[in-house]
């Protein structure tokens, strides 16, 4: 598997969008968008992209969430490379809803889909087991202090992926995480419980 970060514009406010393609471009991989960013100007670099001969060089695109900073290029994506397009919420150019434990193929790898709302009801993360890639969107996985409100559903999300293989995240606006990536998920949980507990006790104090 191969991941390519493509630069967002700058004079825009715009998500990271990735480049999932298979490590030797063959016609069976799926050469897959996660996100798409703002505007379509990523659409220049990937054309510089070697994608594979004989193949569309985006094949399929998937959404981590509906946030404009992450979908307002879909159509110029669509417009381009007629891709399928995957999302948990439908929104205008979305094809097909993904749930929480569905798989996709994107690029020579199977990614699970993890629901994880928190930083909006329709978050989704993308794992691959076997190298213990994650995209995480938008989800809150860099948490340094036990401060905060955090709903349940994203302490059972956080608590899933505690346990899960992770060696590298690439995430929305932060630089792709190379070391210690499950340590980092960790120490997150421990900070969100913590946070949880406490703001449990005050309110139990009021």
């Amino acid at each position: 598997m191969k991941v390519v970060p493509l630069k967002s514009n700058p004079k825009a406010y715009s998500c990271m969008a990735y480049l999932v393609l298979g490590s030797w471009n063959r016609l069976e991989d799926v050469n897959t968008l996660v996100d798409v960013g703002i505007d379509g100007s990523i659409i220049d670099e990937i054309e510089r992209i070697p994608t594979g001969c004989g193949k569309k060089p985006v094949e399929q695109v998937v959404l981590t969430h509906s946030h404009f900073d992450h979908v307002s290029g879909l159509t110029a994506i669509v417009e381009k490379y007629h891709p399928k397009v995957y999302a948990f919420t439908k929104i205008q150019g979305v094809d097909d809803l993904v749930d929480d434990g569905d798989m996709l193929r994107m690029g020579d790898r199977c990614f699970d889909v993890l629901h994880t709302p928190g930083h909006s009801n329709d978050s989704i993360c993308l794992h691959c087991s076997r190298d213990g890639v994650l995209f995480s969107g938008d989800t809150p996985l860099r948490v340094h202090t036990p401060n905060g409100a955090f709903i349940s559903e994203y302490v059972s999300a956080l608590e899933r992926m505690a346990r899960l293989h992770v060696e590298m995240i690439y995430s929305g606006h932060d630089r792709p995480v190379t070391a210690k990536a499950g340590r980092m998920i960790g120490n997150t949980l421990a900070n969100v419980l913590k946070a949880t507990s406490s703001e449990r006790k005050r309110i139990a104090e009021l």
